[in-house]
Order: structure tokens, then sequence, then C-alpha cells
């Protein structure tokens, strides 16, 4: 995945309960997989909760995050930084105070890993946008115009 953003020149959208499902249902471990995705290109994050069957796991949306992910959440913004992040509920849609407070609990542990980034060593700030890493300064805009055509 590193090699294919670097050639594509492209951003990355983390999606944290993917990355646990499949380490789950396939064997891998998914701090290591986290830690090999170049995190300057990081420029979201998505959360969901997921379905447990009988030997496997599906990423269906339709549950609150659950403990593992959110320990994955943490060490991914202590990777990446504080980006935008999106909690999916697609089925099984409950209340606005439930989803508020979903909402309100992504927020303690982003804040939580940002003010504890010494765990895996990883975010500060950066002050310059020459030190921003390789995505280019207008990526933004870029995207904004690639889904425009």
């Amino acid at each position: 995945m590193a090699e294919l953003a670097e050639r594509a020149d492209c951003a990355l959208l983390l999606d944290v309960n993917n990355v646990f499902v499949s380490s789950v249902n396939h064997g891998f471990d998914p701090f290591e997989y986290i830690d090999g995705l170049p995190a300057d290109r990081v420029v979201q994050i998505h959360l969901a909760g997921h379905s447990v069957y009988d030997g496997y796991r599906l990423d269906t949306h339709d549950h609150p995050v659950c403990d593992e992910v959110w320990a994955l959440y943490r060490h991914a913004i202590r990777r990446v930084g504080s980006v935008s992040t999106l909690i999916e509920w697609d089925d099984r849609i409950p209340t606005l105070e439930r989803l508020l407070s979903e909402a309100e609990t992504a927020r303690a542990h982003r804040d939580a890993a940002l003010a504890d980034g010494r765990l895996s060593g990883a975010y500060a700030p950066v002050e310059d946008e020459a030190s921003a890493g390789s995505l280019p300064a207008d990526w933004q805009q870029q995207m904004v115009d690639m889904i425009a055509q």
C-alpha cells in the first residue's frame, strides 16, 4: 500500500475498522499494517462497528465501534496526527444521541492519543508547508477537480 500510494502520488483514507476486521479474518497484525502506511499521506480515517460471526467478522457498519478498534484508532492518530475522522453507521441506525456519543468518544480517543503521542513516537504538528511531506500543496483542490470530472 505504501509503494502504491507513493507511485500514484495520492492521499489515503484509512478505514481502521476494515484493517481490524481484515487482520482478524486473515491473521495479520493490524498495528504493523498501520505502521507500514506512509503517515503523511493519510488524510482521513473511517471508524465503524462490525458483525461477529462463527469464525469471521464482517465490516457491516451496524454496531458501535469496539474496544479493539478504538485502540487501533489511538495508534493510528499517534502515527498520522489529527486528521478528519468519520464514523460510518449505515444500518441499524441508532438514535441521534447515541451517534453523538460515539462522536464524542472518538474525540476523547483522538485527544488522548495526541496528548500521549510518545507511545509510538510519531506525531508532531507541521509548522511550515515545506516540511509537510510529499503531498502537493494543492492536493485538496486536485481531488475536488478530479471528482468534478
